[in-house]
């Protein structure tokens, strides 16, 4: 038994897909770029703040938090940005961080420079 999870708050998806779907204990969470309102944030940290943040309003809608969150699939267009990406995530994960992958890809939806996926337990 699985269930779409949904918020305003977050970005609309760009295609024929979920913001989340929930599946007995677990979230599964789509893709998050770094935009508001329709706009990506001007920068990397801007566009790694705005995707986190997106994600936590998915997870609210849910009714849960980053404190939740088990694993984490970041994708970067520049592992150079890897540093800078590293100071933004952590500001958010501490030390408690998820578990966690990090690849480079060569282009992402909307012209996005991170995109960042979650799985988070009930």
């Amino acid at each position: 038994m699985t269930e779409q999870i949904y918020t305003n708050l977050a970005p609309e998806p760009l295609g024929p897909y979920s913001q989340a779907i929930a599946s007995n204990q677990l979230l599964f969470l789509s893709g998050q770029l770094g935009l508001k309102d329709g706009q990506l944030a001007p920068d990397l940290a801007g566009q790694t703040r705005q995707a986190i943040t997106n994600i936590q309003y998915v997870l609210a809608a849910a009714g849960l938090s980053l404190k939740n969150v088990v694993k984490t699939n970041c994708f970067l267009t520049n592992l150079d940005d890897f540093n800078e990406f590293n100071e933004v995530y952590a500001s958010f994960f501490g030390e408690s961080a998820p578990a966690r992958s990090a690849v480079q890809v060569s282009k992402l939806p909307a012209g996005a420079i991170v995109e960042i996926e979650a799985i988070a337990i009930r």
